[in-house]
């Protein structure tokens, strides 16, 4: 099956043939399949933005190659026009973004720039409003006038609304309180089980990415370093954290446990697994 979106030896360089010259992607192969929910992990500076800025064509590869349903992007400018309405990023701290008198006209500009009709602009700027959990009031109320938690929303409905196969969204919890960032975390797991949208995830938090990806990817000083399930990345813990990177605390808690002896798996990630897996433990040992 041909990835939905994917890049072959991604490599790019900044300032190239300036003394500021620096490589931040180098050789990066990275595949989505259609449905698929990516989890996408790294260190400060290890150019993930960067990357994610190349699957929708704000950025050109100095090298390499972006596919999308196995056509290179740049192929020619209509594709690459079509392409940044088909892979939608949400970009960290996107309320920053907002500009329009109303909630709905916000939600509505990209639609709107993708020649739409009123009719079907209007049944999109509704469905994506409900998805993220506005209120219909609120689609006439200032963008200006929300709270911090609100105007996230808005920011993703925006996107969401122009009804991409793949979303891309870069720390979309960021500067949130946890209740804000559960609420989002969970808006996004909706309309990825509503709509098979591929998704890509960047996230400093392991617990989030670990809760809702199919399979991570690690990226460390402009490569991918490992990929894989989160029981699979998760379990090379002492490498993680060799590239100055956590994990869940229950798998922390978990490591340490096996360590002292306890017959458990160490690379236990959710909540529910460590609570399973405590549970067959206990269950073990009566019979024993």
């Amino acid at each position: 099956m041909t990835p939905i979106i994917e890049t072959q030896e991604l490599t790019h360089i900044y300032s190239r043939g300036t003394p500021f010259e620096h490589t931040a992607l180098a050789d990066v192969d990275f595949h989505a399949d259609e449905g698929e929910f990516v989890g996408l992990i790294g260190h400060t500076g290890s150019s993930k933005s960067t990357f994610i800025q190349h699957l929708n064509g704000l950025l050109k590869p100095t090298a390499g190659k972006v596919l999308f349903r196995g056509q290179d992007i740049w192929s020619d400018p209509k594709t690459t026009r079509a392409t940044r309405f088909k892979v939608g990023m949400v970009f960290q701290y996107p309320e920053y973004q907002l500009f329009e008198e109303t909630v709905y006209r916000d939600i509505a500009f990209g639609p709107k720039n993708m020649g739409l009709s009123d009719g079907e602009i209007d049944r999109r700027v509704r469905r994506a409003a409900e998805f993220v959990g506005l209120r219909k009031e609120t689609l006439e109320r200032s963008p200006f006038e929300l709270s911090g938690g609100q105007k996230r929303r808005v920011a993703i409905a925006g996107v969401i609304a122009m009804e991409p196969d793949v979303l891309v969204l870069d720390e979309p919890t960021a500067g949130l309180d946890p209740a804000g960032r559960e609420n989002i975390l969970r808006n996004i797991q909706e309309f990825h089980d509503a709509n098979n949208t591929t998704i890509l995830l960047v996230s400093h938090s392991m617990e989030d990415v670990a809760r809702i990806a199919d399979r991570l990817i690690v990226m460390r000083e402009s490569r991918v370093a490992m990929t894989g399930t989160p029981h699979e990345v998760f379990a090379r813990a002492e490498e993680l954290t060799a590239m100055g990177l956590t994990v869940p605390q229950v798998t922390l808690v978990f490591r340490r446990l096996y360590a002292a002896g306890v017959p458990i798996d160490p690379a236990v990630y959710t909540l529910e697994q460590a609570k399973a897996a405590l549970l067959a433990l206990k269950g073990g040992a009566r019979r024993a």
